[in-house]
């Protein structure tokens, strides 16, 4: 398998990336790290979707760096091999891959080059179908290898910014605090002036407490003037009820006051459950009248009746 990306980032800021496992580890894509720190960063588990089939392999990856030699004509040269097995059946597979950065007009190529090899369900897969896969994660790689060392190149010129702003600011400081000092004497000198005319006697006595008017004498009182709130407002003669005087009624009306006398001398529960009086009692429906009138009458009669069919029963048998 081969494949070549091109991308706008110079050699050393690609090589510096490759350089770090925990860096390197953030590009790979699909990669879920372990949580045991000792394992290294770049193992853990590898998700690969290809051909409508999800396969999730555990193992690791190690990266070797290629000698002047091995590297060719290439500016950087990088070994990656990887083992894992299938988090769920009995399949495992092998890497073996080579990855190589040639300096180009406004960027880098990279190159790779390598081979996979296994069993299980990765032999399942159709060859065209892999191959596709694996160009698309290459791809991948290539994209977040490209993010990792631009946010690399940004956070080290930070550094540098902040170590040049430093040895800039001291002078600044210095100057900074020279001219706080000076306002601050200044202050403390004003402060003492007003307390020395505070301390001279008279000086209260001859400022005036206002501005004299061009015909009034010096040292005459202003007269005292009414404020404009002061000043009272009369109704307007637009107004239709100015004239209408509304009173209220010094007691309750006489409904309120009866009800107000019925509730006095009564406990909680007599209030709450007694039945209604007055107006508000319940009146009985005249239908419900008249059928408990019938039925008081009808019962003595039937018994009266069931009586005298005895009596008369036991008659004809005795003379029988």
């Amino acid at each position: 398998m081969e494949h070549e990306v091109f991308v706008p980032v110079p050699v050393p800021a690609l090589r510096r990336t490759l350089g770090d496992p925990a860096r390197v580890a953030r590009c790979v894509p699909g990669l879920q790290q372990d949580a045991d720190a000792s394992a290294g960063p770049l193992s853990g588990r590898l998700k690969v979707r290809a051909g409508g089939h999800t396969i999730t392999y555990r193992g690791a990856l190690r990266l070797t760096p290629l000698a002047g030699k091995e590297a060719g004509e290439a500016a950087y040269g990088l070994s990656v091999a990887g083992e894992g097995a299938e988090a769920r059946g009995s399949g495992s597979a092998k890497l073996a891959l080579t990855v190589r950065l040639t300096d180009r007009d406004g960027g880098t190529a990279i190159a790779f080059r390598g081979t996979v090899s296994g069993d299980g369900r990765l032999l399942e897969l159709d060859p065209a179908a892999a191959l596709s896969t694996a160009h698309r994660l290459l791809d991948r790689f290539a994209q977040q290898l490209v993010t990792e060392s631009l946010a690399g190149d940004a956070g080290a010129g930070d550094d540098t910014a902040d170590g040049a702003a430093q040895d800039v600011g001291e002078p600044a400081e210095a100057a900074v605090a020279a001219e706080e000092q000076a306002v601050g004497e200044a202050v403390e000198q004003a402060i003492e002036e007003a307390a020395e005319e505070a301390d001279v006697p008279g000086a209260a006595e001859a400022a005036p407490s206002h501005e004299a008017a061009a015909d009034e004498a010096p040292g005459e009182q202003p007269p005292d003037r009414a404020s404009v709130f002061d000043t009272p407002v009369p109704p307007s003669a637009m107004d239709p009820v100015a004239g209408i005087e509304f009173t209220v009624p010094d007691g309750p009306p006489a409904e309120a006051a009866h009800a107000r006398r019925t509730m006095i001398g009564r406990s909680a529960e007599e209030v709450d459950h007694a039945p209604p009086r007055g107006r508000y009692a319940p009146v009985p429906s005249p239908d419900s009248t008249g059928a408990g009138a019938t039925l008081r009458w009808v019962a003595p009669a039937a018994a009266l009746a069931l009586a005298s069919a005895v009596v008369v029963s036991r008659a004809l048998r005795r003379r029988r």
